[in-house]
């Protein structure tokens, strides 16, 4: 080794790795501060320097239950004296067939009969998804049903197909070329709506006499009816859009959208990457409007934000398309080398039993209120255009005009700001844009709920004062 080196986390960071979605020229600058990560328990954080933080992001919508939750450490520390991983190609072990037993029996849609295929991340397990629709539809004899229906502002990840179903033109510019044909509709973001006649008011919108008259359901039904027959399926993040801004639909919406698929045979696929595992109140979104999905891509918080891993569940109509004969090659030609990994499965096992043994959903009704009057402070600020709560996701969209909802330029990085000055007081979040998001693990406490706010509210007044 040259004796030269730096040593330092930091340094060496800087000198060999490539970050996600970080602009890495800011990260080279040595006059900027590199955060290195040593440790957690529950919800809090420790750099290197021994300084707290409050998790208040879950680390990137993945760690549910908090750091090292002694169950989780336990199967894991109890597979790792098994087996770490082994093909899942033609072979089986005991922690994937458990838990995809266990992940339907969560999933439970009475008379609704799902299979579970493994993978990686959620990117990959929307991929998988689209894949298994196009192949399925092909070898019904449904070869017209190639056409895919999707939302306005989502993002379901960054392989070819996700993209494709999930255009955001800042993230995907450089690759329309590779990108399929998708026929978007408007999202049912009421705060952004463009038919919202709403006077704003500070925690409250006055409708002023006008009832919503869901144009978004109509613009989806014309959708729909505009391209007869040639539809495979609908894709959509139900109840919550997370990196469009954590926009929050009205009830009603997705058992509409879900009422429309089924009556003209199109197939629902769910996106349940960020909102799944008890994010938005129940286990999945999807169970709040009492629908039933044909996919749905999970990923994120399924082995508690412990190792990699993702689901992409199918039900029996899609499953039973691929079965035939060896020579007919109905088989589902993907797949990925860590599929079904024993040490993932045996975390999200664990967290499946840490949601009963904890009774975490019920505990997360009263954290999401505690949570919504916390957040109400920030309607107090001038610049504060919206704050939404559901579940244990809380947004607060910043805009420079409240009566026109007019957004901030994006050269001010004023979302970024806010966040990074909240480091100061102890709080490690990310926005979207300017919508600062608050999505702790389920493990918080009031109190640390309570700091949390007032971390992120004076670092706000000291952004925008």
């Amino acid at each position: 080794m040259n004796a030269d080196r730096p040593l330092s986390a930091a340094a060496l960071d800087r000198a060999h790795v490539w970050h996600p979605f970080t602009q890495m020229k800011e990260w080279a600058d040595p006059c900027s501060e590199v955060l290195v990560i040593s440790e957690g328990q529950g919800a809090l954080l420790r750099d290197e320097q021994g300084r707290e933080f409050i998790d208040g992001n879950a680390s990137i919508w993945t760690n549910i239950h908090g750091h090292r939750h002694p169950a989780i450490d336990a199967a894991l520390t109890t597979q790792l004296g098994r087996i770490a991983h082994a093909s899942f190609l033609g072979a089986t072990h005991d922690a994937a067939a458990r838990f995809a037993s266990e992940l339907v029996d969560a999933i439970h849609r009475p008379g609704a009969d799902y299979r579970v295929f493994f993978s990686d991340d959620g990117s990959t397990a929307v991929e998988a998804g689209l894949k298994m629709i196009v192949q399925a539809r092909s070898q019904r004899g449904e070869s017209a049903r190639t056409r895919f229906v999707s939302v306005a502002g989502a993002y379901h990840g960054d392989t070819v197909g996700a993209m494709s179903v999930g255009q955001s033109p800042l993230f995907h510019r450089p690759f329309r070329s590779w990108l399929h044909p998708v026929r978007e509709v408007p999202s049912p973001a009421c705060y952004r709506c463009p038919h919202n006649r709403a006077v704003p008011d500070r925690g409250v919108e006055a409708r002023a006499g006008r009832q919503c008259e869901w144009e978004c359901v109509g613009a989806l039904q014309t959708a729909f009816d505009e391209m007869p027959g040639s539809v495979a399926a609908f894709v959509m993040e139900p109840r919550v859009q997370g990196a469009a801004g954590m926009t929050m639909h009205p009830e009603g919406y997705l058992a509409r959208a879900a009422r429309l698929c089924s009556e003209r045979g199109i197939w629902l696929m769910l996106d349940e990457v960020m909102t799944g595992f008890g994010r938005t109140g129940e286990m999945f979104a999807f169970q709040r409007e009492g629908v039933t999905p044909d996919v749905l891509a999970l990923g994120k918080g399924i082995t508690g934000g412990y190792l990699p891993l993702a689901a992409t569940v199918a039900s029996a109509p899609i499953h039973e398309a691929f079965l035939g004969e060896y020579a007919e090659f109905k088989t589902f030609f993907h797949g990925h080398s860590y599929s079904g990994n024993p040490l993932g499965c045996a975390a999200a096992r664990a967290s499946l039993e840490v949601f009963a043994a904890e009774s975490t959903l019920e505990r997360n009704q009263s954290k999401s209120d505690w949570l919504r009057r916390a957040a109400a402070t920030f309607w107090e600020h001038p610049h504060v255009g919206d704050v939404r709560v559901e579940g244990m996701v809380c947004a607060i969209e910043l805009v420079d005009d409240f009566a026109t909802r007019r957004p901030f330029p994006a050269s001010e990085r004023i979302g970024v700001r806010v966040c990074m000055a909240a480091r100061k007081h102890g709080l490690l979040t990310r926005p979207v844009g300017d919508v600062l998001v608050l999505m702790p693990p389920y493990c918080i406490t009031e109190e640390q709920v309570d700091h949390m706010q007032r971390a992120l509210w004076r670092a706000l007044l000291e952004v925008l004062p």
